[in-house]
């Protein structure tokens, strides 16, 4: 049986939404290693695909600056309080960036996006049966609403123009749960 033993963790670096921690473990063979490890404060948060009655997604085109660049995802936040529900999380965020409100909300899986290195879990959602709601950005978001059609989002993959892993992750079910009669448009 593998088994490491955490023997101790030193704070590397804090900031607001994540520290840094130099993660001394005991190997199976008793030798001690020394990994990096990025401990997202929230724990994460949500994100969810809204897929209305035509098929059409909303994603939010917005800054990220780890690529410095614009990027295509869907609508998802960090949790706003400990012991915040995904779902709950992944709803709020929907109406927050694109003014939709899911009636119909599918779990699809909980992700770790760095598993190597970082601990942010992101719960991923679908939501189906679409009500109008009210656009709330934060402060310092600035999101660009971008409304297509699912297969076009599906595309986009394979063109390498979104390249977020949960958007990719909620793209790639949402077929596979449509195909196996699990996701329904009202």
């Amino acid at each position: 049986m593998i088994e490491f033993k955490r023997k101790n963790m030193e704070l590397a670096y804090d900031s607001k939404i994540v520290a840094l921690y130099k993660d001394y473990l005991e190997t199976p063979d008793g030798n001690t290693v020394c990994y990096d490890y990025i401990k997202h404060k929230s724990g994460g948060g949500a994100g969810i695909l809204l897929v209305d009655e035509q098929e059409y997604t909303y994603l939010v085109k917005q800054y990220r600056n780890s690529i410095d660049a614009l990027d295509i995802e869907i609508p998802a936040g960090g949790y706003s309080f400990l012991g915040e529900s995904g779902e709950v999380c992944a709803i709020r965020e929907a109406e927050e960036e694109t003014g939709y409100i899911p009636q119909n909300v599918y779990h699809v899986s909980n992700s770790i996006s760095s598993v190597g290195t970082f601990d942010e879990k992101t719960d991923i959602y679908i939501g189906t049966n679409l009500k109008k709601g009210t656009i709330k950005l934060d402060p310092d978001e600035y999101i660009e609403l971008i409304h297509i059609p699912v297969s076009e989002a599906v595309e986009m993959i394979y063109k390498g123009k979104i390249i977020d892993g949960k958007t990719i992750i909620a793209l790639l079910a949402y077929n596979d749960m449509k195909q196996k009669g699990i996701i329904e448009l009202k």
